[in-house]
């Protein structure tokens, strides 16, 4: 038992410290509780700690933030995300760039939701991005709905039985079997679009990243404001299929032949 738990302790204090890592603005601890699904009590616990020991600092609004040191050494935290992040990194940039609109990667969290681990955000004055810190809903989102498309029926069906299917916008698709049929579309295109259904004026374009065999293991998708998706509606759709096949060869895939 005091072996599980010191486990379970160190996971959650790499879990602060990896949601801190991905977001340069300070967070409120109401806002790290709900986005890890942590305990209060045990987040101000950890946090604390962190503090005391120089990985953390709070600011004046009693908001968290990764030291500086840290943040400016390269690959302190490790892992698979760490290295999947870097890897896409240059790519999306690269993206971002060409079709001036703003990128992001996710992977998926332990119940089937969305966590943001990088993104590449556009210079346009007028742009989409988002620096929610928290899980993004799978079924509504472009990312999200990337990754149910690839994982197993039964995990798929088990995400769907638990999650609460919420509208978060009038055009929100809630109905099971509508999904299962958005989900089975994504698989035969290879890339998923959704427009407006998480966020009002925002619509995504998402495609798979894929590892050595061929396991989906991230989405990349590009955020676009609503207004200008139809025009350039087929750009984005080649740009972000390619540049996901790029890191997915950079990873060590091999689309047979």
């Amino acid at each position: 038992m005091f072996m599980n738990n010191e486990v379970k302790s160190a996971a959650r204090v790499l879990d602060i410290l990896e949601l801190l890592s991905r977001n340069p603005e300070p967070i409120a601890l109401k806002d790290i509780v709900p986005a890890l699904a942590l305990p209060k009590s045990s987040a101000h616990a950890l946090l604390r700690t962190l503090l005391v020991r120089g990985y953390v600092e709070r600011d004046s609004g009693d908001r968290y933030v990764l030291s500086e040191s840290l943040r400016r050494s390269p690959g302190w935290i490790g892992g698979p995300e760490a290295q999947l992040a870097a890897v896409a990194r240059p790519i999306m940039e690269q993206l971002r760039d060409e079709l001036e609109e703003t990128v992001f990667l996710g992977v998926r969290a332990s119940r089937g939701d969305v966590k943001v681990i990088a993104k590449a955000v556009s210079r346009a004055p007028i742009r989409y991005d988002s620096d929610d810190p928290g899980l993004r809903p799978a079924y509504c989102t472009g990312m999200g709905r990337v990754l149910l498309a690839f994982w197993d029926t039964e995990s798929v069906e088990a995400y769907l039985a638990r999650t609460r299917l919420r509208a978060y916008t009038p055009k929100t698709v809630t109905d099971v079997r509508k999904l299962r049929a958005i989900l089975a579309k994504i698989r035969a295109d290879g890339y998923a679009i959704l427009e407006e259904e998480f966020v009002r004026g925002g619509s995504a374009t998402a495609a798979p990243v894929q590892r050595g065999d061929g396991t989906v293991i991230a989405a990349l998708n590009v955020g676009t404001v609503s207004s200008r998706y139809a025009a350039a509606r087929s750009r984005i759709i080649a740009g972000v299929v390619r540049a996901a096949a790029t890191i997915s060869q950079r990873l060590g895939y091999r689309r047979a032949a």
